[in-house]
């Protein structure tokens, strides 16, 4: 299915592994032209590397998304690089292992909250000059349900209301705003990946008792949803929070 987004210009934020790299690959697979964002020089060398060598067109900008300058230099990076911005991708999310409570707190929400938003608000300008801008911030099914740290849950939860909230504002200019919420996804490096190879037993155990589908999920398994997200296709979808986990949350809504 052609998604109809060749040639759009995509800013991906924490794109250089995991889920990132998976979104970035599936928009630079329907022909768009994509910012890859990422704190790491070296990781995000390589991954923009390896999608040039399939005939991406691809842009990078080493940034922290904590960092409200940094934020700015992304927007102004990827219009100028891409002749404008019709879609952003706010991935970069988790948690930081501080010491401090609210440092940890603190951080969980600059980077799970208020990353997205200036980023969000940065790249306005270009989304509705594009026509058909589409914004997609990567909640989790933690920010629908309990789980997981109370920092991490809790900001999830603040990501999704900023969301919808957005959305219902925006699209009366054109611009739809969705979340996706992943269940565990397992990569090489992640920390699901890491647990399978060093607690096999336990790890099997966790599946049986916690998703339906019997697995962890694949980032490619995100990367073509979000794909979808952003395109036309999905045009009459305004506010939504999208669960891809194979059956892993309990949320009936």
């Amino acid at each position: 299915m052609d998604l109809g987004i060749a040639g759009r210009s995509a800013v991906v934020t924490g794109a250089s592994r995991g889920l990132g790299r998976a979104i970035a690959t599936a928009l630079a697979a329907e022909g768009a032209k994509v910012t890859l964002v990422a704190r790491g020089g070296e990781t995000l060398a390589q991954t923009a590397a390896e999608l040039r060598a399939t005939g991406a067109t691809i842009h990078t900008v080493g940034a922290d998304v904590t960092s409200a300058e940094d934020c700015q230099r992304v927007i102004e990076e990827a219009a100028a690089a891409h002749g404008g911005i019709d879609i952003l991708v706010n991935n970069a999310g988790g948690t930081a292992a501080v010491d401090g409570l609210e440092e940890r707190w603190r951080l969980a929400y600059e980077l799970n909250v208020m990353s997205a938003l200036r980023l969000m608000e940065l790249a306005k300008p270009h989304l509705v000059a594009s026509g058909q801008g589409a914004v997609v911030n990567i909640s989790s099914i933690f920010g629908r349900e309990v789980g997981g740290p109370a920092q991490y849950n809790a900001n999830k939860s603040a990501q999704i209301a900023m969301t919808k909230a957005y959305a219902l504002d925006w699209i009366k200019q054109g611009v739809r705003v969705n979340s996706l919420a992943p269940g565990s996804i397992a990569f090489e490096g992640g920390s699901w990946g890491r647990r399978l190879v060093e607690q096999p037993e336990a790890m099997a155990q966790f599946i049986a008792q916690n998703i339906a589908g019997g697995r962890f999920g694949r980032p490619e398994e995100i990367g073509e949803v979000v794909a979808f997200l952003c395109s036309p296709r999905a045009s009459w979808i305004v506010g939504a929070t999208l669960n891809v986990d194979g059956g892993q949350s309990r949320s009936n809504i």
